[in-house]
């Protein structure tokens, strides 16, 4: 199952599990294998930048596709590229499908994006053939890839009212986390988070993943429990949240 990840640009994690840190924005996208299917844990700010993430994922396995997608969040950085990957099972928190099936909240998605410094045409691009998801995740929703199952989880709300976790059992859990938690910068907490409820939806993650996973932010490093721990105590004191 395994493939020489580095050598595509891609950090492997575990065994069929890796991750790229994309440029620009330091947004990372995850990547889990199974023998039936392939899941991508979002998609990147562009059509272009899902288009070279598809033709990557190819090649590191062999020709396979995309077979599920995973959206952490409706933030431009994470789901603008998801209409590259043609045929793809779109999964969300609750809300979101009708979130990015909106024409004012597509418009201003484009619109945000613009002001972070993609280009207007690019934007504009995307959010005309933008992916809602399909699947709607309230709880907890098990997938299986073939060899494995992975955990789609609603921790949310927190960085927005819709936070998509997923986690890969294994020898050590690997936990994507998306913008709830941020290594390589504070937590960016926009006019859509939730941040009376973001520490608790920490506390969510802590719980599935436990002392001993690996936990990938939306942005940065990979941490620890301790790292997720102190950031959920910082926001706590930055919100004034018990």
């Amino acid at each position: 199952m395994d493939a020489d990840w580095e050598a595509y640009g891609w950090e492997r994690l575990a065994d069929g599990v890796g991750r790229r840190r994309l440029p620009g924005w330091d947004a990372t996208v995850g990547l889990v294998l199974g023998t039936r299917a392939v899941l991508l844990y979002d998609t990147g700010s562009s059509l272009a930048e899902g288009a070279e993430l598809r033709a990557q994922v190819t090649a590191l396995t062999g020709g396979r596709k995309v077979t599920h997608i995973a959206l952490s969040h409706p933030h431009f950085d994470h789901v603008l590229g998801t209409a590259a990957f043609a045929g793809a099972e779109v999964f969300g928190a609750v809300g979101s499908d009708g979130l990015l099936g909106s024409a004012r909240a597509r418009e201003e998605l484009g619109e945000d994006a613009v002001r972070q410094g993609v280009d207007p045409r690019v934007a504009a691009e995307a959010v005309d053939v933008l992916v809602a998801p399909r699947h709607v995740v309230s709880g907890e929703w098990t997938l299986d890839l073939g060899d494995r199952q992975v955990l789609l989880a609603n921790v949310g709300p927190g960085h927005t009212g819709h936070d998509l976790a997923l986690c890969v059992p294994g020898s050590r859990e690997v936990v994507f986390c998306g913008d709830l938690v941020e290594e390589s910068g504070e937590p960016q907490a926009g006019p859509d988070a939730i941040a009376s409820r973001w520490p608790d939806a920490l506390d969510r993650l802590l719980a599935l993943g436990g002392e001993d996973a690996a936990y990938v932010p939306g942005h940065g490093a990979v941490v620890d429990a301790a790292f997720v721990r102190r950031q959920r105590e910082e926001l706590a004191r930055r919100f004034s949240v018990a």
